[in-house]
């Protein structure tokens, strides 16, 4: 079986899952040890970095990682799913001008709170909201603050509108699209999505499955692989003494003389060990990376 460590910036495509982007990944690979890196409904597209072999302790970390999305949707409409994937309901009212659309964006710039959608993967009581909502129920969700950082109105095109949106972790685009249809007061539903951003990946970076199945087929995985610390790229490093490195493989404190923060700790011999912290002159694992026997 295969042992690769490192981070794969896939770009998923139309009509899978996120766990079914891991499921082929992990045949590709020849190996269990694979998840990903925050959930894309099957019907987006875009930047769903994938975590392979120890590198998957850092999975986790990107789901507080802002996020960036091009979206698609049409007015005159309402959806139970609010993308037009659902069961579509046409609306009376006017159709908005693509000025009009563009001057209320601003409205939904900053901290705010919303609803999530019932259907969605959040769990309440045990049961995911879209399971209650497939059998037609329905209950009361709780608001979650989230922050749209930014919101561009970027034209409209055979009826489909487009927008670019920056935006905090938990953010639901399509409940978003059917607010602002609601604002508009003519109702609105997702028709497309694709992330383009998330954690300092990006759509530019990103590789397909088949471009994944071609590099480990020629056996130029490293082409396509990136390291784990890169990760983390936004912290100074540091090279660790053997001593030092001792005590990180056990998990123990130690002094370090470097100011208060995150390191990128590397054993002498380059391996990446670990995300450390310091703190009034203390290091200490917040997590670890090097392989265990």
């Amino acid at each position: 079986m295969s042992n690769y460590s490192g981070i794969f910036i896939i770009d998923k495509p139309e009509g899978i899952t996120s766990q079914g982007v891991v499921s082929r990944v992990r045949r590709i690979l020849g190996m269990k040890r694979v998840g990903h890196g925050g959930t894309l409904d099957p019907m987006a597209t875009g930047v769903l970095p994938i975590f392979t072999g120890r590198a998957t302790r850092a999975a986790g970390m990107l789901l507080d990682a802002e996020k960036s999305y091009r979206a698609g949707f049409k007015t005159g409409m309402v959806s139970d799913t609010r993308d037009i994937t659902g069961m579509l309901t046409e609306t009376d009212a006017k159709l908005p001008t693509e000025s009009e659309i563009s001057a209320v964006l601003p409205q939904f710039l900053g901290e705010q709170l919303q609803t999530p959608p019932m259907y969605s993967a959040v769990k309440i009581g045990g049961k995911k909201l879209y399971e209650i909502a497939r059998q037609g129920g329905e209950i009361e969700r709780k608001p979650r603050e989230i922050t749209i950082f930014s919101i561009d109105y970027l034209g409209c095109e055979n009826s489909e509108h487009f927008i670019d949106v920056a935006c905090s972790k938990g953010t639901y685009i399509r409940e978003l699209i059917h607010d602002i249809g609601a604002w508009l007061g003519c109702g609105a539903v997702m028709s497309s999505l694709r992330r383009t951003k998330t954690g300092g990946f990006t759509l530019s970076e990103s590789i397909t499955l088949e471009t994944l199945a071609e590099a480990v087929e020629s056996g130029e995985i490293s082409s396509v692989m990136r390291t784990v610390d890169v990760f983390f790229a936004q912290y100074p490093a540091m090279i660790a003494t053997e001593n030092e490195e001792k005590k990180i493989l056990v998990g123990a404190v130690f002094s370090a003389n470097l100011a208060d923060g995150f390191y990128r700790v590397y054993g002498e011999n380059g391996d990446f060990l670990m995300l450390g912290e310091i703190k009034n002159g203390e290091m200490k694992t917040v997590k670890s990376f090097f392989e265990v026997d």
